[in-house]
């Protein structure tokens, strides 16, 4: 059963955001990406809650968070996330992030590297102005404010996924979208298109899956790529006929690669 704290206090900078949590075990930390929120790792904490203790967060401005006071850099997403996480007394965890999720947790290794165990960077890059992505940012805030925030999400969110709005996951994806604030989404476009975590990267040590859907339009492979070259010892997984959302172009498959990689092993314990 999942459990979901409903008692965020909306009022205030410092409110504690929505979450997610179900299972016992290690904790593994699912930070969503722009437009998305907690309810799209549904099926995934359904899975991992049999072994692991799980929490999805709700970044500021978005899903159920999306109330809370926005934030305008990658850092200070990071920061209240770790506040988030600090707030439930969790001190080690494992932690993946989606998308501009990837790098709010390349942010959060950087700040609290000891605390994270393994790391899971998934349709992600270490470079925020997305070169190579379906559209500029600068014109995704553009059509925001001409268009609104409703025909903006419908839009983005199915690029994220192979048969765009033909695939049965389209409906999901856009209701996701439409929790979004509008301020919080324009906020968001800007902390993406102003991060650099390039020269973090090299300071990564955590265990490291790098996964990437092979037809994703929002990260190029080079952002794929710079990962595996500069991430000791990581490993790459590629998934075919997938976009940006392989989560559910492919749920099958996503859940059998992350559930290996996050299985304690006999080398996680020495």
């Amino acid at each position: 059963m999942v459990a979901s704290n409903n008692e965020v206090n909306n009022d205030s900078v410092t409110s504690p955001l929505h979450y997610a949590r179900a299972g016992e075990g290690p904790t593994v930390v699912l930070v969503h990406g722009y437009l998305g929120g907690s309810e799209q790792w549904k099926a995934e904490m359904e899975s991992l809650s049999a072994n692991f203790d799980v929490i999805a967060i709700d970044l500021p401005g978005f899903g159920k968070s999306r109330n809370v006071a926005p934030q305008s850099s990658i850092e200070g997403f990071a920061r209240s996330v770790i506040q988030c996480l600090d707030s439930l007394g969790v001190s080690q965890f494992d932690l993946l992030g989606h998308s501009m999720g990837g790098m709010i947790v390349q942010e959060m290794v950087r700040i609290v590297p000891d605390r994270v165990q393994k790391l899971v960077l998934y349709a992600t890059g270490a470079l925020g102005s997305l070169p190579g992505r379906f559209e500029t940012l600068e014109r995704s805030r553009e059509r925001l404010r001409e268009e609104g925030l409703e025909a903006t999400g419908r839009r983005i969110s199915a690029t994220w996924l192979r048969e765009y709005e033909e695939s049965p996951a389209a409906g999901q994806l856009a209701e996701l979208a439409l929790q979004a604030n509008e301020d919080g989404a324009l906020a968001a476009l800007w902390a993406m298109e102003t991060w650099d975590g390039r020269e973090a990267v090299r300071h990564i040590k955590q265990k490291t899956l790098i996964l990437w859907g092979e037809l994703d339009r929002t990260y190029s492979w080079e952002q794929t790529a710079y990962f595996w070259r500069e991430i000791s010892g990581s490993s790459l997984a590629v998934v075919p006929n997938c976009s940006h959302a392989v989560h559910l172009d492919n749920p099958a498959l996503f859940f059998l690669l992350l559930s290996d990689f996050l299985r304690p092993s006999v080398s996680d314990k020495m």
